[in-house]
């Protein structure tokens, strides 16, 4: 499969997880990141997507801690929830 159309599938693989906020979190990091991307770090998102949401979260926001297999700068990236938009 090319690299656009794994693209395409993740982004909306991100954007449609189930609840708001892990569509505003995943999906966001998946907007904001994906263009700096190399074909490692897609896999590691086409493999990350697989875990619940509730583990994705947690690890994100540093309630439970990353196993391994994640840990590195793409988990570092998405710990910097910066990319969620918040309205005022």
């Amino acid at each position: 499969m090319d690299r656009e159309t794994r693209l395409k599938r993740l982004r909306f693989r991100a954007w449609h997880r189930g609840t708001k906020e892990a569509d505003l979190m995943i999906g966001g990091f998946f907007d904001r990141r994906h263009a700096e991307w190399n074909d490692e770090d897609i896999a590691w998102f086409e493999t990350f997507l697989e875990e619940q949401d509730v583990d994705i979260m947690a690890w994100a926001l540093g309630v439970q801690p990353v196993p391994i297999r994640y840990a590195g700068p793409m988990m570092a990236s998405l710990k910097n929830v910066n990319y969620v938009p918040i309205a005022e």
